[in-house]
């Protein structure tokens, strides 16, 4: 039971370091990234959080409700649907960045910089729920699900989330922040992930028999912060094939962790 706890401490914690990381380069680089460059980390998180939402996530669902026969669909199905269902609620409860196709800033009247803090924190919300409810599946014994496979979760989500504290920071600083500040802002927009996770675990252990739902709600949550924040930016204006590249590159990467660890 000690080196589960050990496990879960390091699973909920360890994408938390990757959005540190990422707000960290605000020590290292210019005041700006290029906007190629925003469309490649972009894609990149796009493609690990769309791997992650099958091979870490749905899969496991539905192995877990393979007793089931032919209706095993249904858990991993009605669960991805409140999963999207709940994000597109709480988007719509969050005042947070959208930009127009005309690039004339932020649609709503609050201050651009803590409008960017609420989008980043929004998208880490469904990201530590993932990592909640399959360390929760592992605690639990749930079929489908092994200490190897959530580590590669934890391990993918920090990866997708370097980027991100990246994205968070680094805006801040061009405004004029100073870089220590960026650096603590960044780090705070990440902080809600491992409560998130902490509160999903404690929930979850209560509601062993529908973890299927919980896996597939979690992997539905992601899919909608990847298709109504993710795509359409790293999409948007010339080169958009840049994003499209880093979208497989991190798609296969994630696949590959999944697949050779889990």
């Amino acid at each position: 039971m000690k080196l589960m706890n050990i496990q879960i401490a390091e699973g909920v914690l360890i994408p938390f370091l990757g959005t540190s990381l990422g707000a960290a380069m605000v020590f290292f680089l210019k005041k700006q990234i290029s906007r190629s460059a925003q469309k490649a980390l972009t894609g990149f998180a796009a493609g690990v959080m769309v791997a992650a939402s099958f091979w870490s996530l749905l899969q496991p669902a539905l192995d877990g409700s393979a007793e089931m026969g032919k209706l095993a669909f249904l858990p991993a199905a009605i669960g991805f649907l409140i999963g999207i269902g709940f994000l597109l609620g709480l988007d719509m409860l969050t005042p947070h960045t959208h930009m127009d196709k005309q690039n004339e800033g932020p649609k709503s009247g609050f201050k651009r910089t803590t409008k960017l803090i609420l989008a980043v924190t929004l998208h880490n919300v469904p990201e530590g729920m993932a990592v909640g409810v399959v360390y929760a599946g592992l605690r639990a014994g749930s079929a489908g699900i092994t200490a190897a496979g959530a580590l590669t979760l934890a391990l993918g989500i920090a990866i997708q989330n370097f980027p991100e504290g990246a994205i968070v920071s680094m805006p801040l600083l061009a405004e004029g922040m100073p870089r220590r500040k960026t650096f603590w802002l960044g780090v705070l927009s990440g902080a809600v992930e491992p409560a998130a996770a902490v509160i999903t675990i404690l929930t979850a252990g209560l509601v062993t028999p529908v973890m299927p739902y919980f896996l597939a709600f979690a992997a539905g949550a992601m899919m909608y912060v990847v298709v109504e924040e993710l795509i359409p930016e790293m999409s948007e204006g010339k080169h958009s094939n840049i994003g499209t590249i880093a979208f497989s590159l991190g798609f296969v990467v994630m696949m590959i962790l999944d697949v050779a660890l889990g």
